[in-house]
């Protein structure tokens, strides 16, 4: 199968197999996932339901982001690869 066929299927997820892709950014999830529940252990029910409201629109403004930034980066590609074609007629 082609990659766009691979695309289409869902068999390719750029969201989910760019996210943890190095030491460096698994680590970071692991302080922020800490920090989150020692956050959450401090609060009030009050304050956890505003975190939490908080928490779920910042998840919905990161994935609107990466699909912007999944959107702008292809659309690159994609540029790069015409002027390449270009040069090489």
């Amino acid at each position: 199968m082609n990659i766009i066929n691979e695309l289409w299927h869902g068999n390719i997820v750029p969201q989910e197999d760019s996210r943890n892709n190095s030491p460096e950014m698994k680590e970071l999830m692991e302080y922020m996932a800490r920090h989150h529940d020692d956050l959450l252990k401090s609060m009030t029910d009050e304050q956890k339901e505003t975190f939490e409201k908080f928490h779920d629109c910042w998840s919905e403004y990161m994935s609107l982001a990466e699909a912007a930034i999944f959107e702008y980066a292809f659309k690159l590609g994609a540029r790069l690869t015409i002027e390449v074609q270009k040069d090489e007629e």
